[in-house]
């Protein structure tokens, strides 16, 4: 069985926080969740919000909670919600102050997690965009993102800084709404610390091709993260991986792996939505991975299939590679030629 590093989203750890730490009338912090994390087989990795997660927690105390638990710091993921005044933006705010804060925030936020170990920092600018015609000048928007991402990613060349595209929410239009314009920003940024994070729901969320996307990133940029989840495409739904969109998720994972990408697959999913019990949530998560990775393994280049399906896939019959995957996926038993 192939080894592959799983890490996931921290705050889903919380659901049901009621009846897993009575005593503590809400008062969850960090560290709990990080030890309610570590109960699940297969996890080796956590993600961290800045600032929130870090809140009333200093650097010694996380790195021994971490290790103590066998975790591994994934990375840090900025979040502008902290500020009211970031609502009009963070890095495109038009109050110079407020810019100048959330940049200094982020500057902050990659030394933090420096310090615990991490080189991973992960934007989601979703307070950058606007809502309405007339709203903005578009052209200083850009220049004000382009700007403050080259600002950060100079603060520590050694930090990577990943960029999460999303089309909407909490603006009703993103900045940074798909792949096509995330990688005119990186271009744009000329910074080789700089890359961009593919989240599966956002993808969909976009009107996109999971695959075709991180082919997009690894040729045009550096694909620097994965989160994996999915959705019904109307929103940022967070459902189990593969639970939809079984073939693209597949599909996906094979272009990984022709890409080289060899980083933790990230589960940003929310059992909070409905109250799915989160360790259990996330192992099915893992288990899931696992039987599409050996999927995948059978349809490696080197194999008689894997081979099948690249001359089907070279040829655009569809009909024969969906067959291919089916019986890697299913056990059925491939058609005669």
């Amino acid at each position: 069985m192939r080894q592959v590093a799983y890490a996931a989203r921290l705050n889903a750890f919380r659901v049901g926080h009621e009846k897993y730490w009575p005593g503590k009338n809400g008062k969850v912090t960090t560290l709990d969740l990080i030890d309610r994390a570590a109960t699940v087989r297969g996890l080796g990795a956590v993600d961290l919000n800045y600032p929130d997660h870090m809140s009333g927690i200093d650097v010694a105390e996380m790195t021994a909670r971490l290790d103590g638990r066998g975790l591994a710091l994934n990375g840090f993921a900025m979040r502008y919600y902290t500020d009211p005044g970031f609502k009009l933006g963070a890095f495109t705010n038009p109050d110079p102050v407020v810019r100048r804060a959330a940049i200094d925030l982020t500057k902050r936020g990659i030394d933090t997690m420096a310090a615990c170990g991490g080189t991973l920092m992960t934007l989601w600018l979703g307070q950058d965009g606007f809502d309405y015609s007339f709203q903005t000048d578009y052209a200083r928007v850009w220049d004000q993102e382009i700007d403050g991402i080259r600002e950060v990613a100079d603060h520590n060349p050694d930090i990577e800084i990943s960029l999460e595209y999303k089309p909407n929410e909490p603006r009703s239009f993103a900045l940074l709404p798909d792949v096509g314009t995330t990688l005119l920003a990186t271009a744009a940024v000329g910074r080789p610390n700089v890359g961009v994070t593919l989240d599966f729901a956002h993808v969909l969320y976009a009107d996109e091709m999971p695959a075709y996307a991180a082919a997009l990133i690894h040729r045009h940029s550096r694909l620097l993260g994965v989160h994996l989840n999915d959705g019904y495409g109307k929103r940022d739904d967070g459902l189990m991986a593969g639970s939809v969109h079984l073939m693209q998720t597949i599909e996906l994972m094979r272009t990984l792996d022709a890409c080289g990408y060899d980083r933790a697959i990230y589960f940003d999913t929310f059992p909070d939505i409905v109250g799915l019990d989160p360790v259990d949530e996330c192992g099915a998560n893992i288990r899931t991975m696992q039987a599409l990775w050996a999927a995948v393994d059978r349809l490696a280049p080197a194999t008689a299939e894997g081979a099948k399906l690249e001359q089907a896939i070279a040829r655009q019959d569809a009909i024969a590679s969906q067959r291919i995957v089916q019986a890697a996926l299913f056990g059925m038993p491939p058609a005669q030629d």
